[in-house]
């Protein structure tokens, strides 16, 4: 049985899309304007993922990690 690599990249889901997408109705809905309400959901949600970005970057590139090779890193 072979063991497919899963991408463990992250990805936008269409439930966060649909998440931004309710906030901005609910804030339309209170009477603020829709475009202020979209730029700034977006602005919030971007500033997010840059922070979530910048904190992982220091983890994810290691400089002095030993390179495995690929063959060692398979399960027996």
């Amino acid at each position: 049985m072979g063991h497919r690599r899963r991408d463990a990249r992250p990805r936008l889901a269409l439930w966060m899309l649909v998440a931004l997408g309710d906030a901005v109705l609910l804030l339309v809905s209170v009477g603020m304007p829709v475009l202020v309400a979209l730029l700034g959901v977006v602005t919030v949600a971007a500033s997010g993922v840059a922070a979530w970005r910048l904190s992982r970057k220091p983890a994810l590139a290691r400089e002095d990690a030993p390179v495995v090779p690929a063959m060692s890193r398979r399960r027996a």
